[in-house]
């Protein structure tokens, strides 16, 4: 596995995000298109409808599921972010900072965690210039 850095972080899974995705896209498409054709005919619909709220339904679930997967992610970067902070400065994280740029700080070493911290609070660093600014990327690869 290459080293992870700022131009690499983003996780996708083929399989998920791609393919699956794609198919159920494809397949709400061609559905819709089902419907429209047996409406048009003046065919019976009843089918039809059901397979357009069989994708529509497989969109939601997979919105959905990663939805949820991300945010039970993301109450576990606070607490960890808080945690570490806690033990490097014995306070806990500054109430001004955002989610994202806790995320962000994830990947910063601790020796440059806090003063990217203060910076973050300070100069309302964006997540992006927060992963820019760190200089010994610490790679994070337990992410959903």
């Amino acid at each position: 596995m290459n080293e992870q850095n700022y131009a690499n972080h983003a996780r996708y899974v083929k399989g998920f995000h791609f393919v699956l995705g794609s198919l159920l896209i494809i397949g709400a498409i061609v559905s819709l298109v089902n419907l429209w054709m047996q409406w048009s005919a003046k065919d019976e619909v009843l089918t039809a409808v059901l397979i357009v709220l069989l994708f529509v339904s497989g969109i939601f679930l997979f919105w959905f599921s990663r939805q949820f997967a991300l945010k039970a992610q993301d109450r576990a970067i606070r607490a960890e972010e808080n945690l570490r902070y806690f033990i490097l400065t014995r306070k806990p994280l500054d109430s001004r900072i955002t989610m994202r740029q806790i995320i962000a700080l994830r990947f910063a070493p601790d020796d440059e965690f806090v003063v990217l911290v203060d910076r973050a609070i300070n100069e309302s660093l964006t997540p992006v210039e927060i992963k820019k600014a760190i200089k010994n990327w610490w790679a994070d690869n337990y992410r959903a």
